[in-house]
């Protein structure tokens, strides 16, 4: 007589670090014949909304870009509507961010933008430091592309040899581990010079709904695909169920 197998008490893995591109903003304004800034604004409701639902499910790591190094090439009105966004959400998300054990580090190129921004971002991850509940990186005026370049220049003036060790140690997400998760909002199937070396081994998601739309059951539903994946690294599926891929092993 034969038995079944007992079913496994262990929860699927949740992803220790997802990386999101925030795109449809703008779509979601213009289909309710609002202003494309009107859309940002709700851009960031549903970030508030994302990093509770990731820090509530165990996810350590949430990095989105918000402001690529493409973006100022876009009209000078929602160039500025943007600016004035992120100095807003500085003074109104972070105490909140504070409180609920986030980590805030703001990745890119801060060159470009103003004085006063420069100074909010400074003082946004002072006042979040200690938290180590969920690490919240928002890339704004980041490009892979530029983070490359800036890891191997800085290796280049140190006159240090630029292997793949040292300049994934060199990058601007250096302080964290790889995206497991890679999602997309907004229908599109590109990456758009987001994480071009970070996300070498992570699994995507590409969700048809605009970003003010991804709910928690959007993003259940991403995590859900995660976990049905085999995750392999260049080894082979036998290799995969004997063990973990070596080096893969997670610190925030």
């Amino acid at each position: 007589m034969s038995r079944t197998a007992p079913k496994s008490t262990t929860p699927p893995a949740v992803p220790h670090h997802i990386a999101v591109v925030m795109d449809g903003n703008g779509r979601w304004a213009t289909r309710r014949f609002l202003p494309r800034v009107a859309g940002h604004h709700q851009g960031v409701e549903s970030l508030r909304r994302c990093v509770r639902a990731c820090a509530s499910r165990g996810v350590r790591v949430l990095t989105v870009f918000a402001f690529s190094s493409e973006n100022w090439s876009r009209p000078k009105d929602e160039v500025s509507g943007l600016m004035e966004l992120l100095a807003m959400a500085l003074g109104r998300e972070v105490p909140r961010l504070r409180d609920d054990g986030v980590r805030l580090h703001f990745i890119g190129d801060r060159a470009a933008l103003s004085e006063r921004i420069r100074a909010g971002l400074a003082q946004a991850e002072a006042a979040t430091a200690v938290n180590d509940r969920l690490v919240l990186n928002v890339c704004f005026n980041y490009g892979g592309r530029w983070d490359i370049v800036q890891a191997a220049a800085r290796l280049a003036q140190e006159g240090l040899p630029i292997t793949e060790a040292s300049l994934g140690q060199s990058l601007a997400l250096a302080h964290v581990p790889d995206p497991d998760l890679f999602i997309r909002t907004g229908g599109e199937t590109r990456i758009s010079n987001f994480l071009l070396w970070q996300s070498a081994y992570s699994e995507f998601v590409f969700s048809d709904k605009l970003w003010p739309e991804f709910d928690e059951a959007a993003l259940d539903e991403a995590i859900g695909a995660f976990q049905r994946r085999e995750r392999r690294f260049g080894q082979t599926s036998a290799q995969v169920a004997g063990a973990a891929p070596a080096g893969r092993q997670h610190s925030a």
